[in-house]
């Protein structure tokens, strides 16, 4: 098995929701109670040094409960190993803490998270739109947004 998910395993088990290395891509799924912490923990610990936050997207399970899910994807230069870390979220709480006290870098996929599928992330320092206008209804990459839907137009702001 994987020295990483191991490491997860023995430092955070009541927090490991369930692992797998399929194909070689070590994956974790985690509650989210405590993700900031697992999160410093991975880029801090001298067997995982996981220096490079890659990259951070959603995913939405619509019809499953949870129905969110928010995936990191982390990188270690000096290790040369990746690991996949997933959170599921609830439809009515689609909300998890920050990462980029740990990752400054993280901002802008949060953003990204929130815009398109509307996924809080609890102490972001400028949690707002960053493809879609202010004005935007909805979050386009739900899976039950409506494709024809009409936006407000915008204009010149006065």
């Amino acid at each position: 098995m994987s020295i990483v998910l191991d490491r997860l395993r023995e430092r955070f088990p009541a927090d490991v929701v369930s692992t797998h290395s399929d194909f070689g891509d070590d994956t974790a799924l985690m509650r989210r109670e405590r993700i900031v912490e697992i999160l410093a923990f991975l880029r801090d610990d001298p067997e995982s040094l996981f220096d490079f936050a890659m990259d951070l997207t959603g995913v939405d399970y619509l019809g499953e409960e949870p129905r969110f899910e928010v995936v990191y994807h982390l990188y270690s230069l000096e290790k040369k190993h990746r690991v996949r870390i997933k959170v599921r979220l609830h439809e009515d709480d689609p909300v998890i803490d920050s990462a980029v006290s740990v990752w400054p870098g993280i901002n802008w996929y949060e953003r990204e998270a929130w815009d398109m599928y509307g996924i809080a992330f609890r102490g972001h320092p400028n949690l707002k739109r960053i493809l879609m206008y202010e004005g935007f209804e909805g979050h386009p990459l739900r899976k039950d947004y409506p494709k024809a839907k009409r936006q407000p137009t915008i204009g010149p702001e006065e």
